[in-house]
């Protein structure tokens, strides 16, 4: 999988993409620095990548959900660069589903800058399943994140919280625009949890939080997780410590960036909110700047080619005359771009050949696909790896 693996070292501040469009405001805080231990208990995280993410197919038939590519990186990355922004090293990465190629991309997380371990489900168990497998390797308290979730939480502030409510779970928790569609976190003023109403009818809502897929728990709690059956956390556990009267808190995340990237819609949004420079992170792509845009190594652009800030072209891609590339356009390493080719708002995975003159906007091809000379391929498309469009067609949603 070209520009999946390896790459640059990824620890730094975080920062928004310097190919921001001029005039965009930059309307997002940095994440604040946390130490890894809160008080005298250590802090790890724990990430539930155990999915199939069925919502993401095409896309995930051929490779899983934590490592679908986002920009020139995969998806991991961000959030192994954000616990590692606030100290935290020791993480746990909970997975099922093709988890071999989970390996192969992520390693042992050293070009991240931290320590990744692996459990592995033979059955996934559903949320809390997931958290319950970490426990041989947990102690004292963890971070853990859902792993279909692209933020840059302030995940300090809510570990302050944690620490000073004394609680046994404290719930990132985020405004939404329509709470029937969610499961609702009711709070008290002190952000004590009173309730958890799932997708409630429009006359019985009274907050718009809801549960962001973050959490701080004590690793001591695990044990209350029933065994070998799948267990929600946020529909079963959650509810069933609350009532047995642990501490639940819940810490609303304010304007910091959030994003469940679960369907390709949200995909695809994730990667141009990157590009516009709305989400601050350390994971900056590999390359040099030129004309706005990130372009990668041995990437060889013909004479005539335009480059519309924003963008990020991988490395090794061919770019033929009078080929146009962006505003908002991903062009994966080793992909190879005809003359007269344009590419506008779409993500292109590694690989990807497109024929002279073919248009792709707001779309998503997967890796290795083959698209044919003077396609249209319309907005909203998402085509898996591998496929192959002939000639002078055009492929709609």
């Amino acid at each position: 999988m070209p520009g999946l693996q390896g790459g640059p070292d990824l620890r730094g501040d975080a920062h928004h993409l310097p190919a921001l469009p001029e005039g965009l405001p930059h309307s997002r805080r940095h994440p604040g620095h946390a130490d890894q231990r809160s008080g005298a208990v250590d802090v790890q995280a724990v990430i539930l990548a155990g999915g199939q993410g069925t919502r993401l197919r095409p896309l995930t038939h051929t490779r899983p959900k934590p490592i679908v590519p986002l920009l020139d990186r995969p998806f991991l990355h961000y959030q192994l660069a954000l616990l590692r922004q606030h100290g935290i090293t020791d993480i746990i990465l909970s997975c099922s589903y093709r988890v071999e190629d989970i390996r192969a991309a992520m390693g042992t997380g050293e070009a991240a800058g931290v320590r990744l371990r692996y459990v592995v489900e033979a059955t996934p168990l559903g949320t809390a399943g997931g958290v319950r497998n970490a426990a041989e390797l947990a102690r004292g308290r963890l971070v853990v994140l859902n792993g279909d979730v692209l933020t840059d939480a302030d995940l300090g502030a809510i570990l302050r919280v944690h620490e000073a409510r004394r609680a046994g779970v404290t719930i990132g928790l985020i405004p939404v625009d329509d709470p029937t569609a969610y499961g609702l976190v009711e709070t008290t003023g002190d952000g004590a949890v009173r309730r958890f109403l799932e997708k409630p009818r429009p006359e019985e809502v009274t907050t718009n939080l809801v549960n962001a897929g973050i959490y701080v728990l004590e690793a001591e709690l695990l044990g209350r997780i029933p065994a070998d059956r799948p267990v929600s956390i946020e529909r079963e556990v959650f509810p069933s410590l609350l009532a047995s009267g642990v501490p639940v808190f819940g810490s609303a995340l304010g304007d910091h960036y959030w994003r469940d990237i679960g369907s390709p819609a949200a995909y695809r949004e994730a990667q141009l909110d990157l590009l516009r420079g709305r989400v601050a992170t350390t994971v900056r792509p590999a390359g040099t700047l030129r004309e706005g845009c990130w372009v990668g190594a041995d990437t060889r652009l013909a004479p005539g080619v335009t480059l519309v800030a924003p963008a990020v072209i991988g490395a090794g891609v061919s770019v033929g005359a009078g080929a146009r590339l962006g505003p908002l356009a991903v062009v994966g390493a080793g992909s190879r771009i005809a003359a007269g080719a344009r590419i506008e708002g779409a993500i292109l995975w590694e690989g990807v050949a497109v024929g002279e003159g073919a248009v792709l906007r707001d779309c998503i091809i997967g890796a290795d696909a083959v698209i044919g000379a003077h396609v249209d391929v319309a907005p909203g498309v998402v085509l898996e790896a591998d496929a192959v469009v002939p000639d002078r067609t055009r492929p709609v949603r």
